[in-house]
């Protein structure tokens, strides 16, 4: 997709996915056969359901249909949220993790190789205030990282994780 092209799709999107009170995190033209396929990746801080996607679809759809951004050829629309292992690259990703575990690597190497596996304490201007766990009984130690030292990071899959909700309760 070329950049004219990305700019004017997102300059035409953006506003629609604001107005349901998300955040467009990624648009994706490829091709699947003779099609294309249009991938819109939009995320809130609350999450994003299957009902509030089907009804963003329906609303881009219908604009889509009224320019000629896509062109004449077919393209398959699909409207989604970011899966669980998805890059964190924004501030609001790491404010959305805020209580998860996460892999980060850092850009230079250190004791740990440059990557270590922490839970997001808390996110300010600068950086995370990060709790990595203790290994063998050890007691978990606070870690201070800024923005620009990581160099990726990803959420990382926890399937005995608390909810929230349950440790409220």
């Amino acid at each position: 997709m070329s950049t004219t092209h990305s700019e004017r799709l997102r300059g035409l999107l953006e506003p629609l996915v604001s107005a349901k009170g998300l955040d467009l995190e990624e648009i994706e033209v490829s091709r699947a056969g003779r099609r294309r396929v249009l991938r819109i990746v939009v995320d809130s801080d609350d999450g994003v359901d299957l009902d509030a996607c089907a009804e963003l679809s329906r609303t881009i759809s219908t604009t889509l249909d009224e320019t000629d951004v896509m062109g004449e050829d077919e393209y398959q629309l699909e409207v989604t949220s970011p899966g669980a292992d998805r890059p964190l690259t924004e501030r609001r990703h790491y404010e959305r993790a805020v209580g998860r575990l996460a892999k980060i690597q850092l850009h230079e190497g250190g004791e740990d190789g440059g990557e270590f596996v922490a839970r997001i304490l808390a996110v300010d201007e600068e950086g995370l205030d990060l709790e990595v766990p203790g290994v063998k009984g050890r007691k978990p130690t606070a870690r201070r990282v800024e923005f620009a030292s990581i160099a990726k990071a990803r959420v990382e899959l926890e399937f005995n994780r608390k909810d929230k909700k349950e440790e409220e309760a």
